[in-house]
């Protein structure tokens, strides 16, 4: 099946989401545009959707970051599936994310040279003159905030914490072994995603360069190999999933890449070429392992309140896909 013909199955989708990926990520509709916008009123009445928000009110409003169902995890879900922008019923799950990442415990540091002292005390520990703290958090919300049009004056407070944090690398990590001294892909991919969309919005030269030195970190490793020997970093990062939650895999690392105008950077053409040689011969992409279980009606550790398509190595699944097919039309890779 050629791309043209997955595209077309992809744009006869159930989900309004799907139809709106395809179309402003792969074919360059304008998101503004009046069908565009007719289609985000869609996304925002789906089942999906309407399910996400309804089991979040039922289950009390969990924990903001409880995974993966709290506020945090909502909105992250809801900037990438074209959930309309500014939309002010958001705003109570806006402020409890902005609550739970700007608390006074992030402002307050310690030294610290084992483990058992990181955990003796509350604050952002430092060890080895590295903030050993978990900027995803962080990151990720500048980024959902500015793309569901949530933004406030704290943005800029999400900002200079991550400015403050950031490591002689270039990324972020929040390894509590003192010898750690490498950026994690995990905690870098958001910070780099959410400064680098600040920076293009509000032309922040040092967020700019911020999100610019992150990108080092993962290019440097052709976004999935060890600089030391080649080898791949981690078996989960050669899998295809969906959500990705706080974790990475090649076709995350792409995304950003696209995001952040990298895609071209001839360091991407491995993890490109891998993402080709995972295509189905039904012209689709699947998605190869999950981190969530489906739990509509209890709070549980990684669960979800809705299902993503689930796992196959022979069946495609259109949310996979058509990131794949973003990430192929980014670096001029999608044949006519």
């Amino acid at each position: 099946m050629s791309h043209r013909e997955v595209i077309d199955a992809l744009l006869g989708s159930k989900e309004p989401s799907i139809s709106w990926k395809v179309q402003t990520e792969c074919l360059g509709e304008d998101p503004s545009s009046a069908e565009m916008v007719r289609l985000g009123e869609e996304v925002r009445r789906s089942p999906r959707v309407r399910s996400m928000l309804l089991c979040y009110d039922r289950l009390g409003k969990p924990n903001a970051y409880a995974k993966w169902q709290g506020a945090h995890w909502i909105l992250s879900t809801l900037s990438d599936i074209g959930y309309p922008p500014g939309d002010r019923k958001l705003i109570p799950l806006r402020d409890r994310v902005l609550d739970t990442w700007l608390a006074p415990r992030f402002y307050t540091e310690f030294e610290a040279r084992s483990k058992k002292e990181v955990y003796s005390k509350e604050g952002v520990p430092v060890m080895q003159g590295r903030y050993r703290r978990c900027a995803s958090q962080q990151g990720n919300s500048l980024y959902f905030l500015a793309r569901l049009g949530l933004e406030n004056e704290r943005s800029e407070e999400l900002v200079e914490r991550l400015l403050h944090w950031q490591w002689p690398d270039g990324g972020w990590n929040c390894d509590k072994d003192p010898t750690a001294d490498t950026s994690s892909f995990m905690e870098t991919l958001f910070p780099m995603l959410g400064l680098g969309l600040y920076a293009r919005t509000h032309h922040d030269k040092a967020a700019a360069k911020a999100s610019e030195r992150a990108r080092e970190v993962f290019l440097r490793r052709h976004l999935f190999r060890r600089v030391a020997d080649g080898r791949v970093i981690n078996r989960e990062f050669v899998l295809l999933h969906y959500p990705l939650y706080w974790h990475y895999d090649i076709l995350a690392g792409l995304k950003a890449m696209a995001r952040t105008g990298a895609i071209g950077d001839p360091r991407c053409k491995e993890a490109l070429d891998l993402l080709e040689q995972k295509r189905l011969p039904d012209g689709g992409w699947p998605s190869e392992s999950r981190y969530y279980t489906v739990k509509p009606d209890e709070i549980e550790p990684h669960a979800d309140y809705v299902d993503w398509g689930g796992t196959s190595v022979r069946k495609m699944n259109e949310w996979v896909t058509v990131d794949a097919l973003y990430v192929l039309a980014s670096a001029g890779r999608l044949k006519p």
